[in-house]
């Protein structure tokens, strides 16, 4: 597809460009934009009808929509504009430089502005930020007869019509009812008989994550988003919310690989600004291997006296650092997803204790077999195995109580992870490992 666009657009074949645009899915055609050179980018675009357009304009990245702004003329931009929803033009506002932001604001109707003001006063990770003001509202003394048309007469310009929301003269949320349900039902019945008056809800100051878990927990398509005095506000409807979920797991991922976050795609990021965001835990790692270098340097004279110690602090570090990380990756997952609470420390320390054990017997027996084999030291196979099921278990341990404690503290638990926890487990597995040796070895 990709090759058949760019071929059609080197050999200026717009009319087939044009017809083959169309049979495109404007989520297929976005990615098309990072591809050919920006002076095509407005052709690309033009090509496209009107709500393609639309679309596909919300999906590209942030440098096209720019310089799309700019090269617009007035009209172009306002039709444009027109048929986003409030939602993604908030989103524009707010991404865009000031005199972007500005033009677009130009051109957008009084009403417009006013909700995009709205939605941009609320925190950037409240639910208030990601929600729009587009949504069916119906009164309870309304018949099936009258909602329908009211959904027919309003619904072309608005995000979702798969669920209705009933309000009453103060905007207050009582109720809400599914278009199904309305389709079903007799013309003359009041929607008050068939709305559903137990519904989930948020309020514009919830934090985004956790509106985030109601859509998984609940199999919403949309959630409805209250103010204070419990008034309608708006609505945050499901790709809003798997957009948060990427976000927040691109930055998890950052965050336990030990760098910054950073809202730039790979490649769109300078060398420079990936080096900034990574070079301080860098530093910090660097740094606090001090602590391993001095328990190294301390028991100088034990593996001065038996030299093939040395050889085994790189795989009894790197199992530590491993079993860390495993740990640490399943915790924070479970404190994600709410199957693990701060109280429930005690329960997964002696889950982790368990399955470092498990885990520590096997490869010490395996270990001990290989040393046994190669080197034909019982004493060294025997140091090394309660060395490693030593480190394991604490390792493990730490993996768990590490995370859970950052929730505690109310930090983000991924800072938490594999930086801290590897740089710690190469520490105290060092000092297992020599102390086994001394006392075994009487070194």
């Amino acid at each position: 597809m990709e090759e058949k666009i760019l071929r059609l657009l080197n050999e200026r074949r717009f009319y087939e460009l044009k017809k083959f645009l169309e049979t495109l899915n404007p989520n297929d055609i976005a990615p098309l934009f990072d591809e050919i050179p920006m002076e095509d980018v407005l052709i690309i675009f033009r090509l496209l009808p009107k709500e393609t357009a639309a679309e596909t304009f919300v999906e590209i990245d942030n440098d096209n929509q720019e310089y799309l702004i700019r090269a617009f003329s007035d009209e172009e931009l306002k039709e444009v504009l027109d048929l986003l929803f409030v939602d993604d033009t908030a989103d524009l506002v707010e991404e865009m430089p000031a005199n972007v932001a500005k033009r677009v604001l130009k051109h957008t109707d009084v009403k417009t502005r006013k909700l995009i003001n709205e939605i941009l006063k609320y925190p950037e990770d409240s639910a208030g930020s990601i929600m729009t003001t587009e949504f069916v509202s119906l009164r309870k003394d309304m018949t099936v007869l009258e909602a329908l048309n009211k959904i027919k007469a309003t619904g072309v310009d608005k995000e979702t019509i798969y669920t209705c929301y009933v309000t009453d003269k103060t905007k207050k949320l009582i109720g809400l009812v599914s278009t199904k349900d309305i389709l079903l039902s007799d013309m003359d019945e009041m929607i008050e008989d068939i709305m559903e008056t137990n519904f989930i809800y948020t309020h514009t100051l919830a934090d985004r994550e956790d509106v985030v878990k109601m859509f998984d927990k609940y199999d919403l398509l949309a959630v409805p988003v209250v103010d204070k005095e419990d008034r309608l506000i708006g609505i945050i409807t499901v790709d809003d919310a798997i957009d948060v979920i990427r976000e927040e797991n691109t930055e998890d991922f950052e965050k336990m690989a030990a760098m910054m976050p950073s809202d730039e795609s790979y490649f769109k990021t300078s060398p420079f600004t990936h080096a900034k965001n990574r070079i301080m835990w860098l530093l910090f790692l660097m740094l606090s291997a001090t602590m391993t270098q001095a328990v190294i340097t301390h028991y100088e004279a034990a593996f001065a006296t038996v030299p093939l110690l040395v050889a085994f602090i790189p795989m009894i570090t790197g199992t530590g650092g491993n079993c860390g990380s495993q740990s640490s990756t399943m915790i924070i997952r479970g404190l994600a997803l709410d199957e693990i609470e701060p109280k429930d420390i005690f329960k997964a320390m002696l889950k982790e204790g368990e399955i470092g054990l498990l885990v520590g017997v096997s490869l010490a027996i395996v270990n001990g077999i290989r040393i046994i084999i190669f080197y034909h030291d019982t004493i060294l196979a025997l140091v090394l195995g309660i060395t490693l099921i030593a480190t394991i278990i604490m390792a493990k341990l730490m993996g768990c109580i590490l995370p859970i404690a950052a929730k505690k503290l109310k930090l983000d638990p991924a800072i938490m992870a594999a930086p801290l926890i590897t740089t710690l487990v190469d520490t105290c597995s060092i000092l297992v490992y020599f102390n086994v040796a001394l006392k075994i070895m009487n070194l």
